[in-house]
């Protein structure tokens, strides 16, 4: 996100948060690479309880991870703490498809197929079925609207994408 952020936004700086060493690490090879270092700073931390200061920055994006919080409701209200008044938070994140026939053949695809995909290519197969599981206990749609508005976001909005296999949340503080 951040890769693509430094390059359709043009930013002052952009910052970076993962629970993950490894992934942090890999992030930063990415970012060096493309001599994006004096731009992109990457912190490791809990999106629960963040390192910043009140009010820092303009806009907060996550991709795919706010399923994973283990309190969505502390996450999002965190989120909210650290991003100035006005600001923008924008969330992409699995979500389950509505229409049929398409709802039904992906969750066969991802009950059946894509855990069997994971056993063959996979170090750890046991994510693929984590995938599936967090997609089906996340609340999306209508419900994660709720929740951003029971946060105290405002303007909230939710743009299905790929035949509803995701969506982006938009929302302000």
């Amino acid at each position: 996100v951040a890769l693509e952020a430094s390059r359709q936004l043009n930013p002052q700086r952009i910052v970076g948060l993962d629970l993950s060493y490894e992934m942090l690490e890999i992030g930063r090879e990415k970012v060096h690479r493309r001599n994006l270092d004096a731009l992109i700073t990457l912190t490791q931390g809990d999106s629960e309880n963040m390192p910043f200061e009140d009010n820092t920055f303009d806009a907060l994006t996550v991709a795919f991870g706010v399923r994973n919080f283990e309190n969505l409701e502390k996450g999002l209200l965190e989120m909210r703490r650290v991003i100035k008044p006005g600001g923008m938070v924008v969330i992409l994140e699995f979500s389950r498809p509505k229409a049929f026939p398409f709802r039904q053949l992906y969750n066969f695809y991802f009950r059946n197929i894509l855990p069997v995909i994971g056993k063959l290519t996979s170090k750890d197969p046991k994510a693929y079925r984590y995938l599936y599981e967090s997609v089906q206990a996340f609340p999306d749609g209508q419900d994660f609207l709720k929740i951003l508005a029971k946060t105290g976001y405002k303007s909230n909005r939710c743009i299905p994408l790929t035949l509803g296999i995701c969506s982006i949340y938009t929302a302000v503080k």
